[in-house]
């Protein structure tokens, strides 16, 4: 059997040369379609090939009879749908190291050009000015560089500058003391590290968490003098934050590949000669470009002749009889793992599922990743999903075990997730019951019985008379409806927990109110 494969965006030949390569399979580079023209000819064909141009929407993945898989060569996704793309059963690809080195690189560069001045003095020369004294830098040997975010390319910048001899200091969620004596940085928080640096670079998703991390407040923590690079996701540093702090001399200058609107070739911060600027180059090399294009093209020769790929973004493939088996635990397995990271304050380095009763005897990897998927979520947004959840705990040195028993304690089927950090453990139990659904059944030590969904606050505070009231008091002040209340303890006077749904979120100022409060431990808000 032949197969077809359409690239309708602008692939270099030497990029595409693995399908070129393959047997019994043609190969048709057809670019400009519009999307009724794709819509129309996917029917032909078994795989499609895309950079950002082209939108992969439902229509098109519902007319592709044929199709098998949609290959991105790049990273980002967000123009394919890809809960169409599972719904009918396409996979999707990507190449998530391909331009892991151009965009450390281009962070370098706009490094060492932020430090001397370099785009200014070309410009001053363009105006027939010799002039030495307005463009005096900085050198980086001894400068401390905050880099926060040690995914691929944070890490790669970090040991970059470690080249420089600059000091380097580091947050990311799941750095571990261990893995920063490995990379020879420091670890600290994000408050820490603006502190304490003379240069900030960016490198995490854009997330509701990490939007506009870099803001007023983060600004006023910092040295006078330093200077910012973001050449990972417009939004991460507050645009408006960061032209006030740059007109008021606290911020030396900024380095900007990307910005929260593009193409921002109006922006106010371009008016300002501390700002040197790039059009969202950072993974615009020659290199890179081919590399994304020969990772998806590996992938789709991998498919269509029936091996695993190596990159997929959305669910893997699961046989029917297993999944009938397990669907219903979907769930139930990711609420477990978002609850757990909640509670979670510290940097988690290993994470232990357990599986019991009926699930004793059934394949359990996709329930596991899963519960992974749950706990990074909350970190990694929609970047997360079923098959990368386990990789990317691994890259940040997380150990991930799975064990079984027949004994049930009572339940049928019970999940039960513990997670170890350097300060201790923690475990959430679940199970399914018929006509309930998910509930949770044990966190920690505490027997509770209580579903998990929407708005959840969990408290941890001394067993004594008035505590549940003074916490009702608190919202209802706030015209916060409880929906459901569960109450456990270990010991009459000792510590206890409430588990609250409440019809509206809690923001960050109630909280501080209901910490504030006598006995009260502490108080976690979320959203399950």
């Amino acid at each position: 059997m032949t197969y077809r494969v359409l690239i309708s965006d602008p692939l270099s030949e030497d990029g595409i040369y693995p399908l070129r390569e393959a047997e019994k399979i043609e190969v048709d580079m057809i670019t400009d379609l519009t999307a009724a023209q794709l819509q129309e000819k996917i029917v032909d064909y078994d795989a499609l090939l895309v950079r950002s141009q082209t939108k992969v929407t439902r229509e098109i993945i519902a007319n592709g009879k044929r199709l098998k898989i949609i290959g991105r060569a790049g990273v980002g996704v967000d123009n394919i749908d890809l809960d169409a793309a599972t719904a009918h059963g396409v996979i999707v690809v990507n190449a998530p190291d391909g331009n892991t080195n151009s965009a450390a690189e281009h962070t370098m560069a706009m490094l060492m050009a932020l430090a001397r001045k370099i785009p200014q003095a070309y410009h001053a020369l363009l105006q027939k000015k010799w002039d030495r004294k307005s463009h005096v830098g900085v050198e980086l040997k001894g400068k401390t560089l905050g880099v926060i975010g040690m995914g691929r390319i944070g890490r790669e910048v970090a040991l970059r500058a470690k080249g420089q001899r600059m000091k380097v200091m580091a947050y990311d969620p799941f750095l571990t003391d261990d893995k920063a004596e490995q990379l020879g940085v420091s670890r600290g928080t994000v408050e820490e590290v603006v502190q304490v640096a003379d240069f900030i670079t960016v490198h995490t998703p854009l997330l509701k968490e990490t939007k506009h991390l870099i803001n007023t407040e983060a600004f006023t923590k910092m040295k006078d003098g330093v200077q910012l690079i973001n050449c990972a996701r417009g939004g991460i540093i507050d645009e408006e934050a960061l032209y006030e702090a740059i007109v008021s001399g606290k911020v030396a200058g900024a380095a900007l590949d990307v910005f929260e609107e593009e193409p921002a070739t109006d922006h106010k911060l371009l008016e300002l000669p501390q700002v040197i600027a790039t059009p969202h180059l950072g993974a615009s090399t020659v290199e890179a470009q081919e590399n994304v294009a020969i990772d998806v093209s590996h992938d789709v020769v991998r498919l269509l002749t029936g091996d695993l790929v190596k990159n997929p973004v959305n669910m893997p493939s699961v046989p029917k009889d297993l999944m009938n088996k397990i669907e219903p635990y979907f769930y139930l397995a990711e609420k477990l793992g978002l609850f757990l990271t909640n509670v979670t304050d510290d940097v988690i380095e290993e994470i232990t599922i357990y599986y019991a009763g009926e699930l004793y005897e059934v394949e359990v990897a996709p329930l596991t990743r899963n519960t992974i998927k749950g706990m990074l979520k909350r970190h990694f947004g929609d970047h997360i999903n079923d098959v990368n959840a386990a990789y990317l705990a691994e890259q940040r040195g997380i150990v991930i075990n799975e064990q079984k028993t027949s004994t049930t304690r009572g339940f049928t089927n019970l999940i039960t997730v513990e997670v170890k950090t350097k300060s201790g453990s923690k475990t959430v139990a679940g199970t399914l019951l018929n006509g309930l659904g998910a509930r949770v059944v044990r966190v920690n030590n505490y027997s509770v019985d209580f579903k998990p969904q929407g708005n959840v606050l969990f408290i941890h505070h001394k067993d004594q008379p008035g505590a549940i009231g003074k916490v009702g008091s608190v919202l209802a002040e706030q015209a916060i409806n409880i929906a459901t209340m569960q109450v456990g303890r270990a010991d009459v006077g000792g510590d206890a927990i409430m588990l609250l749904r409440v019809d509206k979120a809690v923001n960050e100022a109630d909280v501080a109110v209901l910490t504030a409060l006598p006995d009260i431990y502490g108080v976690t808000a979320m959203n399950l």
